[in-house]
């Protein structure tokens, strides 16, 4: 069957007043083939469509659609790419589905590098595995933003850290992105003293050459695990490797600022965190446009829930119980700072933070998100809990109530003897939650597949 057949038509939506059937599949709009998700979107944006269907049979039919400007057709097909997502074609350096442990799930293994869910999710791409036509529609159709880790602009380099010898032609597509106004978003994952030092200064300086095509850029450290066996030899950030790197792109970043008004570059919370630095002030982050690789997230998070705690009033702190927070190593002492500032608006606040050393993949890897459940029972045992444990939304996989070494929020609190209550990454709900106000449990409600990613820069 065609992945663009119609397997569901939403009741009184413009396709149904038409009368499309399911089964039927669809083959063209306007006269325009549809071939997958970006097909149907773009060409089914007018006011005014004839779709063009066949039957299981081959019969061909054609109906006429009115509706409003950007209303949805009302359709549902197989998969909500309308084809089959695009795998990674490269076998990088520093990739993290490599450094996990065997015997995971499966749907953990799969790297995805498919432009259609950068443009639509915000994933990120490599580019590698785009063929001339595609890149052409990308142009034609104004996909835009994408999102694209560059990691490097040297080409050679670029073709060793992928692992594929074409990889330096990815650039000239920037470069020819950037001809056609495309807006690219991009992210350098900094693996020391390969693609930092002089060859991040290029990079920096070639990407800058494409602004305001390039409209900002992440440098965000390698993750390492303790699963990197028979693979590159690559090691952490150390602290005076961390705070060469800061200063580096801050000093770029400044004379970007002064030229153009934007600072085009900066790096993620984690580098701050690695070299002992305070993080910049909430304005350093402009429009916070790289937020999804953990840039100025903390500070973002912090800045929310001191306006939120301003917001209270005398009542909503009445309903605060005994709490008790889990993050990861690099965002615990933060937190513990909010859970103090709670405390002094409001002395009722019982809480305290554990920060979770991770030994399920090793005590290199300090974000939240790759906290595990086995982690949290082991570590929290016979701690001192109170009545809720708060853990952020994005230690759980899209759609599930469970963590990645697959252990329940179940689990959890039936091992621990203690309710779970997970909070989004914001600085209001994690203030809401602190005074025991969560009228929406985000247990419930697990983050989507590209909102992990976005909390967990580099562990795509």
């Amino acid at each position: 069957m065609s992945l663009t057949c119609v397997c569901r038509v939403a009741r009184h939506s413009p396709a149904d007043r038409a009368g499309v059937r399911v089964g039927e599949t669809l083959t063209h709009i306007n006269d325009k083939p549809i071939v997958d998700v970006l097909d149907y979107k773009f060409h089914a944006y007018d006011t005014r469509l004839t779709l063009t269907l066949q039957d299981s049979a081959g019969k061909v039919r054609h109906l006429r659609v009115v509706k409003h400007e950007g209303e949805d057709l009302g359709l549902e097909f197989e998969t909500y790419l309308m084809d089959r997502a695009r795998c990674c074609a490269n076998n990088c350096i520093f990739c993290f589905v490599d450094q996990l442990p065997p015997n995971m799930r499966q749907t953990l293994y799969f790297k995805d590098d498919d432009a259609r869910l950068s443009f639509l999710m915000g994933n990120y791409i490599t580019l590698t595995n785009l063929t001339d036509r595609e890149v052409q529609r990308i142009i034609d159709l104004r996909v835009s933003p994408v999102n694209i880790s560059v990691h490097t602009t040297d080409r050679e380099l670029r073709a060793m850290m992928l692992g594929h010898k074409n990889a330096g032609r990815g650039i000239d597509i920037m470069e020819r992105f950037a001809r056609a106004d495309i807006t690219m978003n991009c992210q350098i994952v900094a693996c020391p003293g390969i693609n930092d030092g002089p060859a991040l200064d290029k990079s920096l300086a070639d990407l800058a050459a494409m602004y305001p095509a390039v409209n900002s850029v992440s440098v965000v450290p390698v993750g390492v695990t303790k699963f990197r066996e028979g693979l590159y030899p690559l090691r952490p950030y150390t602290k005076e490797q961390a705070e060469a790197l800061v200063d580096q792109v801050e000093r770029f970043a400044a004379a970007h600022k002064e030229k153009t008004g934007t600072s085009l570059v900066w790096c993620s919370d984690e580098f701050y965190l690695i070299a002992g630095r305070d993080l910049p002030d909430e304005d350093y982050f402009e429009e916070f446009t790289q937020l999804d690789n953990g840039v100025g997230m903390l500070r973002l998070l912090m800045s929310e829930f001191d306006r939120a705690l301003d917001l209270l009033d005398g009542e909503e702190m009445e309903g605060t119980t005994p709490f008790s927070i889990a993050t990861g190593v690099s965002a615990a002492p933060f937190l513990a700072k909010l859970v103090e500032r709670a405390k002094a608006k409001c002395p009722k606040v019982d809480g305290r933070v554990y920060a979770i050393e991770n030994d399920f993949f090793g005590h290199t890897v300090v974000v939240a998100g790759l906290v595990t459940g086995g982690d949290l029972i082991a570590q929290l045992r016979g701690k001192e809990l109170g009545q809720r444990l708060l853990i952020p939304a994005s230690m759980l996989r899209s759609g599930e109530r469970v963590f990645l070494d697959d252990v329940s929020v179940d689990d959890v609190e039936r091992e621990l003897g203690v309710r779970v209550i997970t909070v989004p990454q914001d600085g209001y709900d994690l203030c809401d939650a602190v005074f025991g106000i969560d009228p929406v449990d985000a247990g419930t409600a697990p983050m989507s597949e590209d909102e992990y990613y976005r909390y967990n820069p580099g562990t795509r």
